[in-house]
């Protein structure tokens, strides 16, 4: 069975930082493009990051470039998301994501773990 775990999530105050993880689990997604999504109250989920399977590549959301950082370790089946500078604009449950091997699209994601960033 495929999961995706997340953790690292919590309460910080403005200008803090973050690391959220990704353990994956139930098959190896050392070929699949992985992601960190978000989604606060009363909005739609937005997408924060993404990574491709070799590290390479990464995306991200303008509301976030220059202050996260995606990264994994495929030998551990782990991505990660170092939060810096944090504003209460990025309080959210975060999601981590996975495509299939070769595919574009999420297929897999994990419960989400909060982040409240206070003012």
């Amino acid at each position: 069975q495929v999961q995706l775990v997340e953790s690292g999530g919590g309460l910080v105050q403005a200008g803090g930082s973050l690391r959220l993880s990704c353990a994956a689990s139930g098959r190896s997604f050392s070929r699949s493009g992985m992601g960190w999504f978000r989604q606060a109250p009363g909005k739609e989920r937005e997408f924060v990051a993404s990574i491709r399977w070799d590290g390479i590549n990464t995306r991200y959301a303008d509301s976030v470039k220059g202050r996260f950082t995606i990264s994994r370790d495929n030998a551990k089946n782990i991505i990660y998301l170092q939060m810096m500078s944090l504003r209460p604009e990025d309080t959210a449950v975060y999601y981590c994501a996975a495509t299939s091997a070769g595919d574009s699209v999420f297929s897999y994601w994990g419960q989400g773990t909060q982040v409240t960033v206070s003012s």
